[in-house]
């Protein structure tokens, strides 16, 4: 096996995977730009390299308080069914497998690399290149985090496109933008009115209402069409994480596919939060990544939600000045003492 593919996407931090993502973002299609950058936010390597070189890396999944799958080794095909790229998944990874066995090159950069597999990918597909861009760019940081002989060995699943995302990409952009109608009389409409908030674009039944200037979490949590518990035990009030209503847990993060503009701006306690979590959140006024429970809509928005959290900016990122974890609610406490401890003893 080459391993000097591998050697060469190691030996970039996180920092410089961010900037050649950013190099790349022109290049990808509107469909899937806010979606490759919720992606990366979802798997930061910096916090994959950490655990990994942990003493004790159980002790150090502990202190940061992690729930969920946060490991890409465990969802190598199915971290991104949310991205329009993940339907070519199989022909991009191919490629990447491809250009490990045969890459002998000293002057590689990442940004040049992602667009030359993309490149492949989208001549064999007969596809633009802006379809292939952001999966190459993902599944180039999946083999950096999994490793090459598991990431070849992985079967290269893909999730069928249904509902949404059967449509084209400019039609999933332009349904994104829409808000719902608000009856026959709706432009004289100033109060009760509701927004959709899909959470998956492949189910027709991934939506849920929720009111004008309301949190996304408080809509989430009225929507018991199923046992969300069961599917994941972090999902105690609906389909969204919640430990609290108070931005103390950080269990609520979702990245926003569609709508960032007719959510609330970030306010003072939810930025600062987010940098306790370890969420890369930006210095925007409307992030794509969010607390749900902070997060009030003004319009129909589409997010994904992350199949994990955890507490850990202070250790990873050092960007944590002060920490004061106000209280959340009384079924929250052990959490919120877990929180505070971890954030202290980082």
């Amino acid at each position: 096996m080459n391993n000097r593919f591998e050697d060469f996407l190691n030996k970039h931090s996180e920092t410089n995977w961010l900037k050649a993502l950013t190099d790349v973002l022109p290049a990808i299609h509107e469909v899937d730009r806010n979606a490759a950058q919720i992606w990366f936010g979802f798997y930061p390597l910096s916090l994959y390299r950490y655990l990994q070189t942990a003493e004790d890396k159980a002790v150090a999944v502990q202190k940061f308080v992690m729930q969920g799958k946060y490991e890409l080794k465990d969802q190598i095909d199915s971290s991104h069914t949310f991205l329009y790229g993940h339907r070519f998944w199989k022909e991009v990874k191919d490629e990447i497998s491809n250009r490990a066995e045969t890459f002998n090159s000293e002057n590689a950069n990442l940004t040049d690399e992602i667009k030359q597999i993309a490149k492949a990918a989208a001549d064999k597909l007969k596809v633009s290149e802006s379809l292939t861009v952001s999966i190459a760019a993902v599944g180039l940081m999946t083999l950096t985090q999994v490793g090459i002989d598991a990431f070849k060995n992985a079967a290269g699943r893909v999730t069928p496109p249904n509902d949404l995302m059967k449509k084209s990409p400019d039609q999933i952009v332009s349904q994104r933008a829409k808000d719902d109608g608000q009856g026959l009389l709706g432009f004289l409409k100033t109060i009760n009115k509701q927004w959709t908030v899909r959470y998956d674009e492949n189910s027709a039944n991934g939506k849920f209402k929720l009111m004008d200037d309301e949190e996304i979490a408080s809509g989430a949590a009225r929507d018991q069409s199923q046992n969300w518990l069961a599917k994941d035990p972090r999902c105690g009030e609906g389909v969204i994480p919640v430990e609290c209503r108070s931005a103390a847990c950080g269990t609520c993060w979702v990245g926003v596919l569609g709508g960032a503009e007719k959510l609330s701006d970030v306010a003072p306690r939810e930025r600062k939060q987010m940098k306790i979590f370890g969420y890369q959140q930006g210095d925007e006024a409307k992030p794509i990544l969010r607390l749900a429970c902070q997060a009030k809509a003004n319009g129909a928005v589409s997010i994904v939600i992350p199949p994990w959290n955890g507490v850990f900016g202070k250790k990873i990122y050092a960007n944590v000045e002060d920490v004061e974890l106000e209280p959340a609610t009384t079924s929250a406490a052990k959490l919120r003492e877990t929180i505070s401890s971890a954030t202290e003893n980082n």
